[in-house]
This record gives structure tokens, C-alpha cells and sequence, in this order.
């Protein structure tokens, strides 16, 4: 039966492998227990033990097929009944909220549908068409439940690396990769602040995490430090209309959320970026996020964007501002 150690196993080996040729990667080894260690500790996450015990009581099933390209959809075999849809339904559930996906697992009428407040296929499917994946080594920042790590290994990532350093997060990651088995995503629960400098990387995302930033050059300077010279750097984050000195400083709150602290134009963000290093950037993508792509859903049921909106005019958030619009920039480290 596959457990957390097992896939903590595998991410040693993993980076014991990229060491032979990557001396920075000793230094991810010699942080390795600690950083895995956090994430468990009680006194630190006080639901932890919690989360580690509903993952060690899924059914052990095997799949039939799993699809990373479409979905990530995992079909498991005849040994799939009626008691384990049921029990795995209820375990997973104790992992709510879920935010990023969708995921898909059983078959037939033992199909669970995790429902995520996003709709994480709909960004994926705007950015999947500008990358070529195959054959890169990829590190995702802010990854969440690792959705976008699993289909950035089904468009051909020879290995994927999900940071964040959510609790809730990684047990959710580790709860989908009972079901998938082992394979070449992996999740160490860290903020990107903490992973030493010194890139292997050749396509490094940072999809809606630059805007809580209150040092937005800083972190595109340690974005930066992990690639690799040549890596592709694939920033997703929010916007507002306006030429190149047009930045939105939220006073307190943006959408409801307090941790927002600066919302550039594309002009903008894009002389952030040349200033840092990065050459050849360009905005790919610009899509102003609907109700139906983020909301409340069985699988999270709290207040979701419709609640963050003015309710008389759906084009500000409540607090009067423009309402949500991201755009995905792509650049080069030289």
C-alpha cells in the first residue's frame, strides 16, 4: 500500500538523481527532513495528524488507466466497490476545502468528482498552448493541491516539482497520489522564499501568486533563481487595464482577500520583468475570471468570488475596485 513515506522516499531518490549532475540539490537533501518534518508537526498544524490518518485509511485500489492529458482522471480497477467509492468519498471530504482542480476518480456510478471552488483545467487551458513541455524539468510555485503538476507531467514534463507550504495542500496532493502511484510529480511543502539559489529548472510557473507578494521584484528575482540559464519563466497573476505606470494598491482589501498588494497593468509587469533580467517577454493570454470558472461547490462551501463582487455592478469587486482580470506572461532567462 502506498503511503506518505513511500512518495517522501521517492523524492529523495529523485533528488539524489538530479544531485549527480545539480550540486545545488544537496542543499534541497540537507533541508529535506526538516521541511518534511514541519509540515507533520503537530504544534505547527494542529490538523496535521488528522489529514496524515484519513490518507493512510484509503482503500488500497489499483488503477486501470490514468489520464493527465485531458483531466487528470484516475479509473481504478474491479477491486473499486461500493464500500470503498463510499468510505474514499468520506475521507476525502475531510480534506476540505478543495480549491484547485478538478480531479476525477472510480468509474461509472463509483465516479468521485472532486469539485474544486476553481475550475484549474480552464487556466491550463490557456496557458498549456504557449509552453513546450516535453522533456523539461519544472518547478511550480504556490502549486496548491498540485492539479497543474499533474498535467504539466501529462504535456510531456520529464519531472515536476510542487512547492507550497499549505498543510491542508500537501495532504490533499498526497491523497490524489495514493490513487495515481508513484511518478515523477513531486510536493515538498516549502515556500519559494526558502529554497536555496541556484537553478536546474527549465520552466518555472507562478500562477496566482505574485499579487500577494508585498515584494513583487523579489519574488520574480527568486523566480529567476531557479531556472536554469535559457529556463522559461511562466507568470499568471492578476492585472488591471493601463499603461506602464499603472499599478493598483489596494488599501485594505481587493476582492475580499487582505494579502493583495500590488495589481500591475501588462505594460507594467512587463518592465517589471525586463528589470529583473528576463528578455523576451510577452503576455500570451488576458481573461477576466468568471463566476463559473471560481464558486462555492459541495467540495468548497464557503463564500466564493460571486460573494466578492459589488452586487449591483458584477464588473467591481466589493470594495469598488476593477474586478478580477489575469494575464499570463512568458520570458526568458538569458
Amino acid at each position: 500500500m502506498t503511503t506518505i513515506a513511500d512518495f517522501e522516499k521517492d523524492l529523495y531518490l529523485f533528488l539524489l538523481n538530479i544531485a549527480k549532475n545539480n550540486p545545488v540539490a544537496h542543499e534541497w537533501l540537507a533541508h529535506l527532513p526538516t521541511w518534511l518534518g514541519d509540515v507533520k508537526d503537530k504544534s505547527r498544524y494542529a490538523h496535521a495528524p488528522y489529514y496524515t490518518s484519513a490518507i493512510n485509511k484509503l482503500p488500497n485500489v489499483h488503477p486501470v488507466a490514468t489520464d493527465l492529458t485531458d483531466k487528470v482522471a484516475i479509473t481504478l480497477g474491479g477491486d473499486w466497490q461500493m464500500g470503498e467509492y463510499k468510505k474514499t468519498t468520506a475521507l476525502l471530504k475531510t480534506l476540505m476545502p478543495w480549491r484547485k482542480g478538478p480531479f476525477f476518480i472510480g468509474s461509472d456510478d463509483k465516479l468521485i468528482h472532486i469539485d474544486t471552488e476553481w475550475r484549474s483545467d480552464w487556466k491550463w487551458q490557456r496557458v498549456a498552448p504557449h509552453l513546450d513541455l516535453v522533456g523539461k524539468r519544472v518547478l511550480d510555485v504556490g502549486g496548491g493541491s498540485g492539479y497543474h503538476g499533474f498535467r504539466m507531467l501529462g504535456a510531456g514534463a520529464t519531472s515536476v516539482v510542487v512547492i507550497d507550504p499549505s498543510c491542508l495542500f500537501y495532504h490533499q496532493f498526497m491523497a490524489i497520489k495514493h490513487f495515481v502511484g508513484a511518478c515523477d510529480v513531486h510536493y515538498v511543502p516549502v515556500g519559494l522564499e526558502v529554497l536555496p539559489s541556484g537553478g536546474w529548472f527549465d520552466v518555472v510557473f507562478s500562477m496566482g501568486v505574485l499579487y500577494h507578494r508585498s515584494s513583487p521584484f523579489e519574488h520574480l528575482e527568486q523566480l529567476k533563481a531557479q531556472l536554469r540559464h535559457g529556463g522559461t519563466l511562466v507568470l499568471e497573476t492578476l492585472i488591471v487595464d493601463g499603461d506602464e505606470h499603472t499599478v493598483l494598491v489596494p488599501f485594505e482589501r481587493y476582492a475580499m482577500m487582505n494579502n493583495v498588494y500590488f495589481l500591475p497593468s501588462v505594460p507594467a509587469l512587463t518592465k517589471w520583468l525586463g528589470k529583473v533580467g528576463f528578455v523576451d517577454v510577452r503576455c500570451v493570454d488576458i481573461d477576466v475570471t468568471s463566476t463559473d470558472e471560481q464558486r462555492a461547490t459541495e467540495w468548497m462551501n464557503y463564500q466564493s468570488l460571486v460573494d466578492f463582487l459589488d452586487k449591483d455592478d458584477k464588473t467591481k469587486t466589493a470594495e469598488g475596485y476593477p474586478a478580477p482580470k489575469r494575464a499570463v506572461m512568458i520570458a526568458k532567462k538569458p
